[in-house]
């Protein structure tokens, strides 16, 4: 029986399989932390403190959980060892409620006072933001919503090819000007186009490069300016596609995004090929922004809203 709430029995699995490293990982070093003990003594928590850490759940956060615990051990004065996952996984819960994390309850958006819903895709190459922005597509089209997407990241010939090879998969249009065009034009003729077609929901792609924080900075100011004045209050979400296998370093990458623009949503690939699946508590934690949605396999359902409760739960199973 799941810890909380009601998830479908397929996303559950393959929520399951998409943990099984991280969940591997963290449950064998969590069994030796209480090894031949029967209540949480300083050992113990000296020993989950480093769990926690090379978990990649970050030192800040694992000390507040620490912190937490240490708390419960106070006032609850002998606490069993048996007990100590029950409690983890209400902490970690907590932590994430927190921050909004897993808030989201369906697949879908809507308009704004009648307008597209725009969500610019911000994060560097290779952590599979094109793909994230394919699979996205799709939700939203399975939900029933209109979607048009714009392929703002003109830096690389390569993300333009890629995100037209998905927006024919999916069978949703796309504006593109090809490399090397303006990007604050792709997005101004992207949204005019949404409107035009009376489309629900805009995702525009951009570059991802990081090299230099301050043309990262003005690029995506100057889109965000463009957009505004095509559809008032746009962009309405800025999504930040991070890479979980990467662990501390997608930590890293949110902080330096966050300096060059307002990211409001996080959504986390690639959980299934790592055991960093950590990442998701710290990066929620440290930047207070919600994880919305986590990738956890290949497949073009794979792409899952984050649920904080079945990701702890799945992480203790």
């Amino acid at each position: 029986m799941a810890f909380f709430g009601l998830f479908s029995k397929e996303k559950k699995e393959s929520l399951d399989k998409g943990l099984e490293k991280t969940k591997q990982s963290f449950l064998s070093k969590l069994a030796r932390t209480i090894v031949g003990k029967s209540r949480v003594d300083d050992e113990v928590l000296d020993n989950l403190e480093e769990v926690l850490i090379t978990s990649d759940v970050g030192v800040d956060t694992t000390l507040k959980i620490i912190e937490r615990i240490e708390t419960r051990v106070s006032r609850d004065k002998v606490l069993g060892t048996n007990e100590l996952n029950t409690i983890l996984k209400e902490e970690i819960a907590g932590l994430l409620a927190e921050n909004n994390s897993g808030d989201s309850t369906k697949f879908t958006v809507d308009k704004v006072n009648g307008e597209p819903y725009v969500i610019m895709v911000v994060g560097v190459n290779g952590v599979g933001k094109t793909t994230t922005i394919g699979k996205l597509a799709h939700q939203f089209k399975e939900s029933g919503k209109k979607v048009v997407l714009g392929a703002a990241d003109t830096f690389r010939a390569a993300a333009v090819d890629q995100l037209i090879i998905w927006s024919e998969r999916v069978g949703v249009p796309i504006v593109q000007q090809g490399m090397g065009a303006d990007p604050a034009s792709v997005a101004f003729d992207t949204l005019q186009s949404a409107k035009a077609q009376n489309a629900d929901v805009v995702i525009i792609d951009t570059a991802g490069r990081l090299h230099n924080k301050v043309n990262l900075m003005n690029e995506l100011s100057k889109i965000k300016r463009v957009m505004e004045k095509v559809i008032p209050g746009a962009p309405h979400e800025i999504l930040l596609v991070l890479d979980g296998s990467t662990g501390q370093n997608a930590y890293e990458q949110a902080k330096q995004f966050s300096l060059a623009t307002d990211i409001n949503a996080l959504a986390i690939t690639k959980l299934d090929g790592t055991a960093k699946g950590g990442v998701v508590i710290g990066i929620s934690d440290q930047m207070k922004i919600p994880v919305k949605y986590i990738g956890v396999g290949e497949g073009i359902n794979d792409l899952q809203l984050f649920d904080r409760n079945e990701f702890v739960d799945s992480l203790f199973s």
